[in-house]
């Protein structure tokens, strides 16, 4: 396994790679890995010749006053995980190297990204979307893997990978989940005790609305209520979003259908843990 931090070292290696025939699997993440993104590499293992994974915090898509500077690094923890997967290569490049001096270039999706989490964090997806399409353009993969438990984001690549006619399947993977319940997270690692089992409200909310929806409920309005009453239980809970959306356009549903999905944004003391599942499915 090789670590490289230099983009042009990144595309002279794939570059070569592909001109042998080898196909690439990619996954892009921020780091400080967990079970979600070991389950993505493992998948991308599977299916390509050659497996790269990315590390990069990337410093435009986060807001004013969030977590940026604290987000948990750590590089050498990161590599030996990547390494039991089979990793190939670890693209770990700089902030200097991502976005040099002079850099004006941004990639933005309308629609998509005016929902959710959109609202609340305006120039996030503006920032996921330009790295994403940056780190495609580098490591030139065939298959690019993202979890579910960030469904709007992989809704957004899905449709910047489609308008802009990218040779890239993209993979969603299903969320991983802790033995009780909790979404795997690397924000996680923020909680206290006590905060963590304030965050079993959303799994909690999530299998009440299932069940309710199992038993005939179709309106959003109603599902959405239970899981308010549920988290507000919580007295460090401040709720960002609780929302039913069409699975394809993220638009706000009144009845639920097979297209329904409930998505949750709630913070827990300072750390916002987000988790999401389709309502007329077991969890």
């Amino acid at each position: 396994m090789r670590i490289i931090s230099s983009v042009v070292e990144m595309q002279e290696y794939v570059l070569a790679a592909r001109e042998h025939g080898r196909s690439i699997a990619f996954v892009p993440t921020m780091g400080f890995l967990h079970q979600g993104h070991m389950s993505l590499l493992n998948a991308g293992r599977q299916n390509c010749d050659l497996l790269v994974l990315s590390i990069f915090v990337n410093p435009i898509q986060f807001g004013q006053g969030e977590d940026f500077d604290s987000y948990p690094r750590d590089l050498s923890r990161d590599a030996k995980l990547a390494e039991t997967t089979g990793v190939d290569i670890i693209f770990a490049p700089t902030a200097e190297q991502m976005y040099p001096q002079g850099y004006a270039t941004t990639i933005h999706i309308d629609k998509l990204t005016e929902n959710l989490c959109g609202a609340t964090r305006p120039s996030h997806f503006d920032g996921v979307t330009t790295v994403v399409t940056k780190l495609f353009n580098i490591v030139q993969p065939q298959l690019a893997y993202f979890g579910m438990k960030d469904f709007q984001q992989l809704a957004v690549i899905q449709q910047m990978v489609r308008d802009l006619n990218m040779p890239i399947d993209i993979v969603g993977m299903p969320i991983v989940r802790e033995a009780d319940g909790l979404a795997m997270s690397s924000r996680n690692n923020y909680l206290t005790p006590e905060l963590r089992q304030q965050g079993l409200a959303l799994v909690d909310s999530i299998r009440s609305v299932i069940a309710q929806a199992k038993n005939g409920e179709r309106t959003a309005a109603e599902l959405i209520e239970i899981v308010r009453q549920r988290i507000t239980q919580e007295v460090d809970a401040k709720i960002d979003y609780i929302q039913i959306c069409h699975d394809q356009t993220l638009q706000d549903m009144t009845t639920i259908d097979e297209h329904a999905v409930l998505l949750l944004a709630v913070r827990f003391g300072a750390t916002r843990l987000i988790d999401n599942h389709y309502l007329l499915k077991a969890l």
